[in-house]
């Protein structure tokens, strides 16, 4: 009988290649997708229809959770100015890795693994801790802490979003990622993020303002 595995899913084009080979390899995927960081909903829509487009086409489960910003921005309170892969994505990767370890419980599936194992952009060490806290915390459920950046599954993503034509997002989900889009031309852009950029701009203009005034007082402060 094939073991069942609940993914925790981030988006279609992380899961295409996931879910291939667990399929190819025997087991059993069932998907959750939980990602209240997404914003704005219209971004979280998109994301998530690609997703059970996805799952319908392979047969594999698929579980919605509630969209609920208004819960992360309360987990990440504080850290707003964090930078990507610090103390703020520590916290995210926690309050989604919880949800899931509930959900594999609830559904009783044993082991379950997440599609941000296979980022290139995430620490696997702030994915790890968060998950075996999750697992503890949900007793008779377990992290399957899989490495799936490996085993040539990187380059099978890049043919099955080809093939699928996959809406490819910009940005890793939150209003704090979106810094980098600056640099992107607007054309290149979902017209529905168009009326945000100004805020990006000024959140990036802020946070360039306080690094140079720390330097500039780490400056003094050394020669004194």
């Amino acid at each position: 009988m094939a073991e069942k595995i609940l993914l925790h899913s981030c988006c279609a084009p992380c899961s295409s290649a996931i879910l291939e080979w667990l399929q190819q390899n025997g087991y059993e995927p069932t998907v959750f997708f939980f990602n209240p960081n997404i914003f704005p909903q219209k971004e979280y829509l998109v994301r998530k229809n690609e997703c059970v487009r996805y799952c319908e086409k392979l047969g594999i489960p698929f579980y919605d959770a509630d969209y609920d910003h208004d819960l992360w921005r309360e987990t990440v309170r504080g850290l707003e100015d964090e930078p990507e892969r610090g103390a703020r994505c520590r916290q995210c990767f926690g309050l989604r890795m919880r949800a899931t370890a509930r959900k594999a419980k609830e559904l009783g599936i044993k082991r379950f693994t997440t599609t941000l194992a296979g980022s290139r952009w995430k620490r696997q060490d702030q994915i790890r801790e968060a998950a075996e806290e999750a697992a503890a915390l949900n007793p008779g459920t377990e992290y399957w802490d899989k490495d799936w950046r490996k085993g040539g599954l990187q380059e099978r993503k890049s043919e099955i979003i080809r093939a699928e034509q996959f809406y490819n997002q910009l940005w890793c989900g939150c209003e704090f990622s979106m810094g980098h889009l600056l640099r992107r031309p607007e054309s290149d852009l979902p017209e529905y993020i168009l009326d945000l950029i100004p805020d990006v701009r000024k959140r990036e203009e802020r946070l360039q303002a306080k690094a140079e005034k720390s330097l500039s007082e780490k400056a003094k402060g050394e020669s004194k």
